[in-house]
């Protein structure tokens, strides 16, 4: 969960180019509380680099917050924006 100023600057779109170059799967949509929640698979390495940039966002973003919690994987392929 991605918490800031993350809705209307591109943040789902920019994450998916991040985990596509990364060969990292998932999906990531805008909440009504205006956050955004992403569900990401892949290399530790990899989802670590997503990760890293989900701190910063893309330009126009203010992130104040990223929850991450672990998961069972459930086998995702591709990566989609819901």
């Amino acid at each position: 969960m991605i918490r800031g100023r993350v809705q209307g600057v591109f943040f789902r779109d920019t994450l998916r180019g991040i985990a596509e170059g990364h060969g990292v799967a998932g999906w990531a949509r805008n909440t009504p509380e205006g956050t955004v929640e992403a569900v990401l698979e892949g290399a530790e390495p990899d989802v670590d680099a997503v990760i890293g940039f989900a701190h910063r966002g893309p330009e126009g973003a203010s992130v104040t917050g990223v929850d991450v919690e672990d998961g069972e994987p459930e086998g995702l392929r591709g990566f989609e924006i819901r």
